[in-house]
């Protein structure tokens, strides 16, 4: 496996944690991982961030009710639902109804 090897545990961290993401949604999803300002987090932290943001802002409305005003918290709350149904459908078992973070 190339790359770093904060690089190589991203990639672990999400096999185990998507097996089933795309690899288009995988290669997004590391990228934001692997972003500056998620240097300092744990690759798995780094991951699941990355992820759960990748889902909200790619295969939600999260976008839409943004642009109707709604505040970050509560268009979070809107597409929690939606985004844990796409996580699972990778066959992720984590939800980001137990808490949220980005």
């Amino acid at each position: 496996m190339a790359g770093t090897k904060r690089q190589q545990a991203i990639r672990k961290a999400l096999r185990a944690l998507a097996p089933g993401i795309p690899l288009s949604d995988a290669e997004a999803v590391v990228t934001l991982a692997e972003r500056r300002h998620m240097k300092d987090l744990p690759p798995s932290t780094a991951l699941w961030l990355a992820l759960g943001s990748h889902v909200r802002h790619v295969h939600t409305d999260y976008e839409r009710l943004l642009g109707e005003g709604y505040d970050r918290d509560a268009a979070r709350f809107f597409v929690a639902e939606e985004t844990d149904a796409v996580l699972a459908g990778w066959g992720c078992l984590r939800s980001v109804s137990e808490g949220e973070d980005e």
